[in-house]
């Protein structure tokens, strides 16, 4: 089923926690919610599994009113699962009796439960094992089939990745995202994880202050951020003072490079957003247009600390480089830099809030 919001708000007490939040979520598409702690976003995700009322809006699925409009309908009569960031499974049951609980009075229980277990990609060899014999992600991945079982119109998932080490955290969204596809399930995850969020969803909302600031599909809000800001929380960025220099042109410490998208409404003065990932370094042409002040090995790359033209202001950026072409370059050495792609102008008021690149780390 499709998951409206439209204008839900909430506080506690003096404190403003969401404000006029609308979302739609599609049959069968994936929500990323992301946000900073205390952003608002658990309080939305409990609002519409019903564990909260809104002060004011709606939810609703497919049309029909779960809050709002006169509509107050309790969690466990709403047709929504939730998977809770420690995924909250019964440690004296086994993994079986665990997914089996909320069904325990279906004649079919036994095939449902190996359903979901296939759908979670669970080996049936675990379903006599308790919660402490398990993996993170397995257990993840039992609470995931658990709420399945249930074949709930949506399923929340509360931060379910956040307690797992980084390796076991992307293997086990991985397997999460295929069984949710093969459930066709509507689905809305929040996480403060901003890489978490853009691989996971058909969609992602980012929330500050308890408002959406901005939402779409990830590939779009990733490329076009609507301030500096949520251009700075969705990954690294490079920022440098820019000047306009014709229809979707703007000089800047890189060149003249072409404007993907004008974010800075207009003002006099702008900066220009590239991401790290759009630099390509190489061996100096024609005397090169940056100099190599420091590097650093960091593992299997290796960072290349670059001071770009010639200014009253240096510009210096941070670059990897695997660690087998760092040596081709050393201290001191001219270099090239090329920008891959174009960049997103917004008002210069936004290099006033930061240094100009990520601070360097000194040589050693």
């Amino acid at each position: 089923m499709s998951l409206q919001l439209t204008d839900v708000s909430k506080s506690f007490g003096r404190l403003g926690v969401l404000d006029a939040v609308s979302i739609d979520v599609p049959r069968g598409a994936r929500l990323a919610i992301v946000g900073a702690s205390g952003s608002g976003k658990s309080t939305l995700l409990r609002i519409i599994a019903g564990f909260e009322r809104p002060d004011s809006g709606t939810v609703a699925l497919d049309g029909r009113a779960l809050a709002g409009r006169g509509a107050d309908v309790p969690a466990h009569r709403r047709g929504i699962g939730y998977v809770a960031q420690d995924g909250a499974l019964f440690p004296h049951l086994t993994v079986a009796r665990n997914i089996a609980f909320g069904i325990r009075r279906r004649p079919d229980r036994a095939r449902r439960v190996r359903d979901v277990m296939d759908i979670a990609s669970l080996d049936p060899a675990l379903a006599d094992r308790y919660p402490h014999q398990l993996s993170g992600g397995q257990q993840q991945r039992v609470a995931l089939a658990r709420a399945l079982a249930l074949e709930p119109s949506v399923i929340l998932l509360d931060e379910p990745f956040s307690a797992l080490d980084t390796g076991l955290r992307a293997h086990t969204r991985t397997a999460m995202v295929e069984a949710l596809d093969r459930s066709g399930v509507t689905t809305v995850l929040v996480t403060h994880d901003q890489e978490e969020a853009l691989a996971f969803g058909h969609q992602i909302g980012v929330i500050a202050d308890g408002r959406l600031v901005q939402s779409g599909r990830p590939s779009e809000v990733f490329d076009a951020p609507v301030d500096a800001e949520i251009a700075e929380f969705l990954g690294d960025v490079v920022m440098v003072p820019a000047e306009a220099a014709g229809e979707a042109l703007a000089m800047c410490a890189f060149g003249c490079l072409q404007v993907r998208h004008d974010r800075s409404g207009g003002a006099p003065r702008v900066c220009a957003m590239l991401r790290p990932s759009q630099l390509r370094v190489d061996d100096a042409a024609d005397g090169g247009n940056a100099t190599v002040v420091g590097m650093r090995s960091a593992g299997s790359t290796a960072e290349l600390r670059l001071r770009i033209g010639a200014s009253q202001i240096p510009v210096e950026v941070t670059h990897r480089v695997p660690l087998h072409e760092a040596a081709r370059f050393s201290t001191g050495s001219a270099v090239t830099v090329d920008v891959d792609g174009g960049v997103v102008l917004y008002p210069e008021t936004a290099l006033r809030r930061r240094t100009l690149v990520p601070e360097a780390t000194p040589a050693g």
